[in-house]
């Protein structure tokens, strides 16, 4: 293992403990595939690692010897490849609070990688951009020796232009220094693991002149007339062609799309759509692909809607991760969260605390997840010394929240999935807050603005609150939670539609109460659900002398400073196996509901926009637990907020067995394959009791309910469809 000592006695403040130490870097834009050329320069990169930052930069050269340092791949993080540890926390920082600074000892990896440019990579008044994906946490980068800048913002994106440092014909060197910690530290607190390195993919990108630089896309949804009109915005003049729907029209202004299927997180309608940049003789420069959605969101009265209709969000908190991998997730690691929460009736999901690798929308805007888009912002451990210092109301640190907010909003403003924008996470309040909510509702006015400790709602469209007990959800429910001191703000804040972004902390044999917030949920219209806190325990792979898997939490790689097991919080263990706590809210947050009922049971519809018609019923006669009869229950097909007492056959309910406890059980499935899961796949099941034996041994007839309860990733046709697809 390669490692470099200290090599400088400089008193100068080092370059990344600027508050805004971002230089040399292009301005923020959409994430946009194009036929333009794309080299992935992912992959085996060069590595040598240091415990401090003060190192000369004499290996960016390009002939530096760098035979003897080992081989990191990327993307990845440094530390689980045996390079320092990795270190958990909540709320504390894991060094002495004194911003902008961090420690001398400063963990510090050097990178090299090198390439040659293909042949027609770059045409004539082309340009190079060096597209880094995810940086931890800051970094500074060369070209054949030429520095090309530096930057910030772990979970950001980040293009540097870097055709005048490029070699068309040859060997190119790249190599980069990153540093575990920066001042931007300090803006990235959020409760995980601290782990370092470039861990999402790195791409040089060729860029033709007169090209699709930017898109903007504006897709609206009238519910009252059931038409589209979509805007592309772009730079420069461009054509915009839906051919299903029979536009090409010019970018940058309004035109009717005629009748649409909406998007939605229920039916989520997608329309390819390409923009295209032409040269002087007519001929494409160049192509842009997107997929897009027409859908509108608005607060009417108080309530959050989309596409006219009241939505209800069944919601998790998502950290990216993977027990071997930490936050170098793959394309199979984003499928997989997908798909599960679809099986589990999950219809949304707060990107907590920053935002994803940009695939994993596009994965929601496909399968269908409503999507609260946060920024890379949290500042919690201020909270353990007052706020006293917090960059939050501080001007010096204004520049770089806005410049966290805009890279989120750029990069992910096409996808609509993405119904709110959240400006980070528990990082107090101030006027820098207030800054980067006015640049959000400046740039992106469709969408409402959402942060939890703006309890004033000051600067949010959105009241949200987290952890919120069910007396306190049932008061806000009814616009009766206490005023606030200030008149104008309470009343601005009762006319907002309610949220709880975070709940039901899953940790251990949690999460509890959750019937008694669904139903405070589903009986007020201003509460829009929630998001349980969390979706998968950050449990780390390690192996024992004998070979043997765990996972391991805070205290468990030697560091001193840790948050213990409170990482280890989800509804899925680390290797994506649903907990009990998952297959329990999937019960409870089932969109079909069955429940006793005179003669029979009651069947409810509570998707907001689908009816059942793709859902089949079956009824199944249980004698202690033992099927004797079964057969098909016919339900209409229930609209939205519907719901029919559906009687039972007299086979069900009279079927025999012998003495013991009889039941009927109810189970709804659909009925064909989706894209999440085949047919026959469980959505709810109910039960009503026909007898049960008294204390005498005799059996006595009922009727009373077990609730909806999960199948466990059974089948009605006995497939199995749980765990991981």
């Amino acid at each position: 293992m390669n490692s470099h000592g200290p090599a400088s006695d400089s008193d100068d403040p080092p370059w990344f403990e600027d508050r805004f130490p971002v230089r040399g870097v292009r301005p923020a834009r959409a994430w946009l595939r194009s036929d333009a050329p794309v080299l992935d320069l992912s992959g085996a990169w060069r590595f040598r690692y240091s415990t401090r930052a003060d190192l000369p930069d004499d290996f960016a050269v390009p002939d530096f010897a760098d035979a003897g340092w080992d081989i990191l791949p990327v993307p990845a993080h440094w530390q689980l490849h045996g390079y320092g540890a990795p270190a958990y926390t909540n709320v504390q920082y894991p060094f002495p609070v004194d911003p902008p600074y961090v420690p001398d000892e400063n963990p510090t990896g050097d990178y090299r990688r090198t390439f040659a440019v293909p042949d027609g990579f770059l045409t004539q008044g082309s340009r190079a951009l060096l597209r880094f994906e995810g940086v931890d946490s800051a970094f500074r980068v060369w070209v054949n020796g030429t520095e090309v800048g530096t930057s910030v913002g772990s979970r950001l994106p980040t293009e540097f232009d870097v055709t005048n440092a490029l070699r068309v014909d040859g060997e190119n060197v790249i190599a980069a220094r990153v540093h575990q910690w920066s001042s931007a530290s300090y803006l990235e607190d959020q409760d995980m693991w601290w782990l370092s390195g470039i861990f999402r993919e790195v791409l040089l990108l060729s860029r033709p002149p007169d090209g699709v630089q930017d898109v903007f896309v504006h897709a609206d949804y009238a519910a009252t007339t059931g038409t589209g009109t979509l805007r592309v915005d772009t730079p420069a003049p461009a054509r915009v062609r839906v051919p299903e729907l029979g536009v090409d029209a010019a970018s940058n202004q309004e035109i009717s799309a005629g009748p649409v299927e909406p998007w939605s997180a229920e039916v989520p309608r997608l329309y390819d759509m390409e923009v295209v940049a032409e040269g002087t003789e007519g001929s494409p420069v160049e192509t842009v692909q997107l997929r897009i959605g027409f859908r509108s969101v608005t607060i009417a009265d108080g309530v959050f809607t989309v596409n006219g209709r009241p939505v209800k969000l069944r919601g998790v908190n998502r950290h990216e991760f993977s027990p071997d991998r930490g936050r170098a997730v793959t394309a199979q690691d984003m499928l997989a969260d997908v798909l599960l929460m679809k099986r589990h009736n999950i219809n949304a999901v707060r990107t907590s605390h920053y935002p994803p690798h940009p695939a994993f929308l596009d994965l929601c805007d496909e399968y269908g997840l409503w999507v609260v888009a946060e920024c890379d912002l949290e500042t919690h451990g201020f909270f353990l010394v007052d706020w006293r210092d917090n960059p939050s109301d501080d001007p010096r640190w204004q520049e770089a929240m806005i410049d966290r907010v805009t890279r989120t909003v750029e990069r992910d403003k096409n996808h609509p999935s993405v119904v709110l924008w959240s400006l980070g996470n528990e990082s107090g309040t101030g006027q820098n807050l207030t800054a980067m909510a006015d640049w959000v509702r400046e740039r992106d006015p469709s969408r409402p603005i959402h942060y939890e400790h703006d309890w004033s709602c000051r600067d949010v469209d959105v009241y949200s609150r987290m952890y919120a007990t069910h007396d306190e959800v049932a008061a806000i429910s009814t616009r009766s939670e206490s005023p606030l001191d200030d008149p104008l703000l309470d009343e601005r804040r009762r006319a907002m539609p309610f949220v709880l972004c975070e709940y039901a902390h899953a940790m251990g044999n949690g999460p509890g109460g959750l019937l008694e917030y669904q139903q405070l949920f589903e009986s007020s219209p201003r509460c829009m659900g929630g998001f349980i806190w969390e979706w998968i325990d950050h449990g780390l792979r390690q192996r024992d002398d004998r070979g043997r898997a765990r996972y391991g939490y805070g205290g468990d790689f030697g560091e001193q400073v840790h948050d213990g097991n409170f990482v280890a919080d989800g509804l899925l263990f680390p290797d994506r196996s649903p907990s009990p706590g998952l297959l329990d809210y999937a019960a409870v947050i089932a969109q079909v509901r069955i429940e006793p009922a005179v003669l029979g049971v009651r069947v409810s519809n509570r998707f907001d926009f689908r009816d059942l018609a793709d859902v089949a019923f079956r009824w199944a006669h249980e004698v202690d637990g033992v099927e004797t009869a079964a057969g098909d229950l016919d339900v209409p097909s229930l609209g939205p907020g519907e719901s029919a007492v559906v009687a039972l056959p007299s086979a069900a309910t009279e079927a025999g067995g012998g003495p013991g406890e009889r039941w009927v059980t109810v189970a709804a499935a659909l009925q064909r394959s989706a894209p999440w899961a085949k047919a026959g796949h469980l959505i709810t099941r109910g039960q009503v009791q026909l007898a049960a034996p008294d204390a005498a041994g005799s059996r006595s007839a009922g009727s009373r309910s077990a609730g909806s309860r999960s199948m466990g990733g059974k089948s009605m046709g006995g497939k199995s469809m749980g765990g991981n697809p």
